[in-house]
């Protein structure tokens, strides 16, 4: 009987130390990850209004982050740079509201473009 328990003991010791190292085995924890999203969220709302960008602009920028965290950083932030009176940061305007299309700056083509047309306008010579 006494080896019985040490062996359950043994055996309980052993599955707890593996369950503690889940994280190393690669095994997610969903709480974790919940948490990180949420984290990240409210950092890129809080970014985004530092910055002084609308919270629409903000959803735009950033599609996979989860609105209500983002929002909530965008508020704590209005609120602290208020109590604060912190000024907004400079804003890189390539990055703004533009199409992705557009903000690369690829405009060697454009939907209105004919085929025969050039990029900026002028139309090619018929008979020169």
């Amino acid at each position: 009987m006494v080896a019985a328990a040490r062996i359950r003991s043994l055996l309980a010791a052993c599955l707890l130390t593996v369950a503690a190292g889940c994280e190393r085995l690669g095994m997610p924890d969903p709480e974790k990850q919940a948490a990180q999203k949420e984290a990240d969220g409210r950092a890129v709302g809080a970014g985004c209004r530092h910055s002084g960008r609308p919270i629409e602009d903000c959803y735009k920028l950033n599609p996979k982050a989860p609105k209500a965290a983002v929002f909530a950083g965008w508020k704590d932030m209005n609120d602290y740079m208020a109590e604060n009176k912190i000024q907004t940061a400079a804003v890189d305007q390539d990055q703004t509201t533009e199409e992705p299309e557009q903000a690369s700056g690829d405009q060697s083509t454009s939907k209105h473009d004919a085929p025969g047309e050039k990029p900026d306008g002028e139309h090619k010579a018929a008979g020169n």
